[in-house]
C-alpha cells in the first residue's frame, strides 16, 4: 500500500475499527469499571451502569476525539499549535466531564489557555505542567496516553512512516504524561496498530523494536509476561500504562489463540477489573485495527455515544476524514 487517498475497501474497514473498536470497548467495559475481575463463566454484557448511559463511552474516547478531529481536518500533529487545540480541546472537555483520569485532571488544571486564543494552549506550557505533575508526584506513568493513541496511526498509514507515527504517538502521550513507559506503550501499541491497518494481522514484536535498543528486552519481557498469563493475572494494578496494555495485549493473544473474534476480544479485555473500560479501548483499538469496523457488533454501533455529541457513523466519518487528510496533506508536501 503506497497512496493512502486510495485505499482498499478492507484497509480503510480496519481504520475504521481502530477507532470503532476501541468507543466499543469503552463503553462495553464502562458499567464494569473498579469492579472485581470476572471469571469465563460470567457473561460480559453491553448494558448501562453507574454514570454510563447503555453505549456512552468515557474518556477513553473522549480525548481520542480531539486527535482524530485534528487528523481528519489535515492537521500534523508534528505542528506545537495543532498538538496547543488539541489539548485546549481536552482543557474545555474536563470542566463538566464525567470522569477524568487524575493525573489528567492534575496537568490540565495548572494548565492556562494562551492569552487571546480560549480554545487553545500552548504545546510548552501543558509538557511543563506534566512534568511539574511528575515532579510532585513522583510518577506519571499511568494509562490515560496509551487509551487514546488509537487514532495517531490513521495520519501515518503511508509507506515509510513508521518514526514519524513513533515520534507523534510519543509527542502527543508526553503532552499529559512524563515517563518514557508512557510513551514507549504509545509508540508500541500505534505502531501495531498501523500495521494492523495495513496487513489484517497483528505484530507487537516489531513494533517494540522500534524502541531505543536499551529499552527493548524490558518490553519483550512484559509481553511474554502478557502471552502466558489471563488478562486478569496480569501483576500489577493497570491503572499502570504497563499492566493495563499487558492485558490488552493478553486479551488479544488468547482470543487469537482460541479463534475468537473482536467482540470476544474485547469481553476479555472486561473481564480484567478495575480500570475495565481503559482496558478494553486499549484492546479495541488494536483488534479493530485488525477486524474492522464491520466486526463491531451492529447492536453496540447502534448505541454508541458520547462527548462531544457524537456517534458512532460520525466516528467513522471522522476515521475517513482522517485517512483521506493525510493523503492529501502527503501531495502537498511532494508538489511543494
Amino acid at each position: 500500500m503506497t497512496d493512502p487517498t486510495t485505499l482498499p475497501a478492507p484497509v480503510l474497514d480496519r481504520a475504521i475499527g481502530a477507532v470503532l473498536g476501541s468507543a466499543a470497548g469503552d463503553a462495553l467495559g464502562a458499567p464494569y469499571e473498579f469492579k472485581p475481575s470476572l471469571p469465563d463463566d460470567v457473561p460480559v454484557v453491553f448494558k448501562a451502569g453507574g454514570p454510563w448511559e447503555l453505549g456512552e463511552w468515557t474518556d477513553d474516547t473522549s480525548m481520542a476525539v480531539p486527535i482524530l478531529e485534528a487528523l481528519a481536518r489535515g492537521d500534523s500533529l508534528a505542528d506545537a499549535a495543532v498538538l496547543g487545540r488539541i489539548a485546549g480541546a481536552w482543557k474545555h472537555w474536563a470542566v463538566d466531564a464525567k470522569d477524568v483520569g487524575i493525573q489528567t485532571r492534575q496537568v490540565l488544571a495548572i494548565t492556562t489557555f494562551e492569552a487571546g486564543e480560549p480554545h487553545s494552549v500552548a504545546e510548552a506550557d501543558i509538557r511543563s505542567a506534566a512534568t511539574r505533575v511528575h515532579d510532585s508526584t513522583g510518577r506519571s506513568a499511568g494509562n490515560g496516553s496509551l487509551m487514546r493513541t488509537g487514532p495517531v496511526a490513521l495520519g501515518y498509514l503511508g509507506d515509510g512512516q513508521e518514526q514519524a507515527l513513533a515520534d507523534a504517538a510519543r509527542r502527543v502521550s508526553a503532552l499529559t504524561h512524563f515517563e518514557t513507559d508512557a510513551g514507549d506503550a504509545c509508540v508500541i501499541w500505534s505502531l501495531a496498530i498501523r500495521h494492523a491497518i495495513r496487513t489484517g494481522t497483528y505484530d507487537l514484536r516489531t513494533a517494540i523494536d522500534a524502541l531505543p535498543v536499551e529499552r527493548r528486552a524490558r518490553w519483550h519481557e512484559f509481553v511474554d509476561v502478557a502471552e502466558r498469563t489471563q488478562p486478569r493475572d496480569i501483576p500489577g494494578s493497570n491503572g499502570w500504562v504497563v499492566a493495563a496494555m499487558q492485558a490488552a495485549w493478553s486479551a488479544i493473544h488468547h482470543a487469537e489463540l482460541a479463534g475468537e473474534g473482536l467482540q470476544q476480544t474485547l469481553e476479555r479485555a472486561v473481564r480484567c477489573g478495575n480500570d475495565t473500560d481503559t482496558v478494553a479501548a486499549i484492546a479495541g483499538s488494536l483488534a479493530g485495527a485488525k477486524w474492522g469496523g464491520s466486526a463491531v457488533p451492529e447492536l453496540w454501533r447502534r448505541e454508541l455515544h458520547g462527548w462531544p455529541g457524537l456517534r458512532d457513523d460520525d466516528l467513522a466519518t471522522l476515521a475517513v476524514s482522517a485517512t483521506a487528510a493525510y493523503g492529501r496533506r502527503m501531495e502537498r508536501r511532494a508538489g511543494a
